[in-house]
């Protein structure tokens, strides 16, 4: 008796606060679509492509492309999995926003001589991405370092596996339908979003 093949799969994780609790600076609107539209069709790009996979292990299907469904499992395991950083990486105003603490804020000074020069040059590396994608701050944990990346096609390389602290997503999908083509509004309006809190958490875990 052969052995059994199957895959567990992705759940679209619940949002940590309601589709407008993040106005006015990112409106219901684009929560709505960005959550309930894209966000909910990674996680089922991604669990299609895991049938797909099975009914080839099954030997059900023949004539597929491997790379195809190789490249899929890589772009939407992505989407999936920095979007669920995102979304937990902001909180609703009066929450967000201000000034990281700990750790965090400790290698911030450090590092980049004090929060102010740190937001600078952060926004800087978000502001000069080409096209769109996700600006990321991650740790670096052989060098100790909080380092930026910039994210332009996620289905190449496995990037939600880095040890990401921050990240913004610049995809027109997270801002288009509340500033147009003005992205570095958005980009000014989400640090009053930034959930410190939440970057601790996640960096504690690199540490």
């Amino acid at each position: 008796m052969s052995p059994s093949v199957g895959f567990k799969k992705y759940e679209l994780p619940p949002l940590p606060y309601k589709t407008d609790a993040l106005e006015p600076h990112i409106s219901s609107s684009i929560i709505d679509v960005h959550y309930n539209g894209h966000h909910k069709g990674y996680v089922n790009g991604f669990n299609n492509t895991l049938d797909k996979l099975e009914k080839v292990l099954k030997g059900e299907v023949t004539g597929y492309d491997m790379q195809g469904i190789v490249r899929n499992l890589t772009f939407n395991a992505n989407g999936h999995k920095l979007h669920t950083i995102y979304w937990y990486n902001m909180a609703p105003p009066g929450k967000g926003g201000g000034k990281p603490g700990g750790k965090l804020a400790d290698l911030i000074d450090n590092q980049f001589g004090g929060f102010d020069k740190f937001k600078a040059v952060f926004s800087e590396a978000q502001k000069s991405l080409p096209g769109t994608g996700w600006t990321a701050l991650y740790y670096d944990t052989e060098a100790k370092n909080l380092l930026f990346i910039t994210i332009e096609n996620h289905f190449m390389n496995h990037y939600a596996e880095l040890p990401i602290v921050l990240i913004v997503d610049e995809f027109e999908h997270a801002y288009y339908l509340q500033y147009k083509n003005n992205r570095n509004a958005y980009l000014d309006a989400w640090w009053n979003l930034v959930n410190w809190d939440d970057a601790e958490k996640r960096l504690q875990k690199f540490l």
